[in-house]
């Protein structure tokens, strides 16, 4: 499969080496806006590159019908408008807050745990998330996407805000430090107890490991997808 890399930072370069012990073939490195020239006809595109230009990016992408595996976080409020264009132009469209497989086994968890939760009245919900000092957006896309399916599950809660859960707004402590790839943390607590599932990514290559297993699903397909398509979930 031949692959474009839109965003060649520290993650492209390890979906990158991913990519080619997978045996696949990486046609372009990019840093700079997609075109039908630099792209070099690449059958999915893995685009992991900042929140200012992901979705000029992906739009570019789109636009020449190559279907967009997308990792990156801060610019979902565009989301819907990607979303159409995939449609629009018979290619596919996925994306990932996390595309580590741990992750979106962690978000079923989530979920599962949530509908569990919601009629405990005891028990009040909490989010936190840890990663390095270099990260643009907080909270977390992940963080985000566990609140969304503590909201799917759980009624008690239909908002998130930053620090301390207040009635119907999750909480979510967002702490930036060292070289941390990412620690997501939700929290069930009582008077009496706490109840805790966590998710600890030792280093990036799961998240790039995902991104390749996503675009080798995504080949041929058309319409818009998450993780849970790709893992059957």
């Amino acid at each position: 499969m031949k692959i474009a890399l839109v965003g060649y930072g520290k993650m492209g370069k390890i979906i990158d080496e991913i990519a080619t012990k997978r045996g696949h073939e990486v046609v372009a490195r990019l840093k700079e806006t997609p075109t039908a020239e630099n792209l070099n006809n690449p059958d999915v595109v893995i685009e992991f590159s900042l929140p200012e230009v992901a979705f000029d990016n992906i739009k570019a992408c789109l636009e020449n019908k190559v279907p967009v595996i997308c990792g990156t976080t801060g610019w979902l409020e565009r989301k819907s408008e990607v979303e159409n264009l995939a449609i629009e132009n018979g290619t596919a469209f996925l994306y990932g807050s996390n595309f580590s497989l741990g992750v979106n086994l962690f978000f079923a968890l989530n979920e599962k745990l949530a509908d569990l939760m919601k009629s405990v009245d005891e028990y009040s919900c909490q989010l936190e998330e840890i990663h390095h000092i270099h990260k643009l957006d907080a909270p977390s896309g992940t963080a985000i996407s566990l609140a969304e399916g503590i909201f799917k599950n759980n009624p008690k809660y239909n908002a998130w805000k930053f620090e301390e859960t207040q009635e119907k707004q999750l909480g979510i402590f967002a702490i930036r430090e060292d070289e941390v790839p990412g620690t997501h943390s939700v929290f069930y607590r009582s008077e009496v107890d706490e109840i805790e599932i966590k998710h600890k990514a030792f280093n990036r290559n799961g998240f790039a490991l995902g991104a390749v297993v996503a675009a080798e699903w995504i080949k041929d397909k058309k319409g818009n997808f998450t993780m849970k398509d790709v893992l059957g979930l």
